[in-house]
């Protein structure tokens, strides 16, 4: 986990609490990286959708990270569980990486905890965040 401040939308924050007490109901404690998203939305900077700055990761960004391990580059776009898919682009805020990015602005690292073990990633572009194209209802 890193120290930086990390900022979410009330909207994105009030969505994603519920998303995790829906989770608490079938035992998402087991899950540590359930537990990681608690954390980082108990720690984060809640702003309205017009005041979140424009370089930051929020639900339905779209985003190129790269993995400071293997220099891979990869692009992303974090959304919600139910409309996630890896072959497509979508990865779900709930895994490692959704959790690891959401909140963090481009040119943020990260330190993270995979399946696989430690991850670092580096945001290097958001290509689209919904608040800044002015699309508060995503």
């Amino acid at each position: 986990m890193n120290d930086r401040t990390i900022y979410i939308t009330k909207f994105d924050l009030e969505r994603l609490e519920e998303l995790l007490a829906a989770a608490e109901e079938f035992s998402y404690r087991d899950r540590a990286d359930l537990k990681d998203l608690a954390q980082e939305l108990r720690r984060a900077n809640v702003v309205d959708s017009i005041d979140v700055p424009p370089d930051v990761v929020t639900m339905n960004s779209q985003v190129k990270l790269r993995d400071l391990y293997t220099d891979k580059e990869m692009i992303f776009t974090l959304v919600f569980p139910k409309d996630a898919n890896i072959d497509e682009g979508r990865i779900s805020v709930m895994s490692p990486i959704g959790t690891a990015i959401l909140g963090y602005s481009a040119g943020d690292s990260i330190e993270w905890h995979v399946p696989a073990g430690k991850r670092r990633i580096k945001i290097e572009e958001i290509f689209y965040q919904p608040e800044a194209a002015g699309d508060y209802h995503l």
